[in-house]
């Protein structure tokens, strides 16, 4: 409670302080002893000087002729050619010659050698291709065979002598495992491997 009391103190000076210095800054009427112009005097002279200025003044409602009959005057101080460079770097930049751009020389790939797609041998002829599923990376087709569905990875063999390479979403890729032969076999929904071509 003393606190509030003191900063209540605080505010209560601070604000006779404000109206002391505001009664304080008001103005005040000023006298003075002797008048320079009676009430009711009309001094000519400065009546006479107002009236001269007042017929000098130009207000623009006359033409002077004799502004017409005037030379232009020349302007005889520093010229600058706006369109020249401000930093002398520019300047050499604008000289430059053009430069070609050199474009870069072709790159001549080697021809890709299609595998050649073979003819299906009998043991892969009773296998059909029924669809595959894909798995983050890893690619899986099914094969079905009489009344069984085997399940195919890249790595994994058919047939106990066919591996399997490569597996995409068109062929299967096989490299038989006695003469490394690669066979290539196109992949086709519910068809058998064999004709499958």
């Amino acid at each position: 409670m003393n606190r509030q009391r003191l900063i209540l103190f605080i505010l209560v000076i601070l604000f006779g302080i404000a109206v002391f210095w505001s009664y304080r800054a008001v103005p005040r009427p000023k006298t003075v002893s002797t008048l320079t112009f009676k009430p009711g005097q009309q001094v000519k002279s400065t009546v006479a000087a107002t009236d001269k200025q007042a017929r000098n003044a130009d207000d623009g409602s006359r033409v002077k002729i004799s502004l017409l009959e005037k030379e232009p005057a020349t302007f005889k101080g520093y010229r600058r050619n706006l369109f020249k460079p401000v930093f002398a770097d520019e300047v050499k930049i604008v000289k430059q010659q053009p430069i070609a751009i050199k474009t870069p020389p072709k790159q001549i790939t080697p021809p890709v050698v299609p595998a050649v797609i073979q003819p299906v041998t009998v043991p892969l002829a009773r296998f059909t291709f029924l669809g595959f599923l894909k798995k983050g990376t890893v690619k899986t087709i099914f094969l079905a065979k009489d009344n069984d569905i085997v399940l195919v990875k890249k790595g994994d063999k058919i047939a106990g002598r066919y591996e399997a390479t490569d597996i995409s979403d068109q062929a299967l890729t096989l490299k038989v495992a006695d003469t490394g032969a690669v066979i290539v076999i196109p992949l086709i929904e519910n068809l058998p491997l064999a004709t499958a071509r």
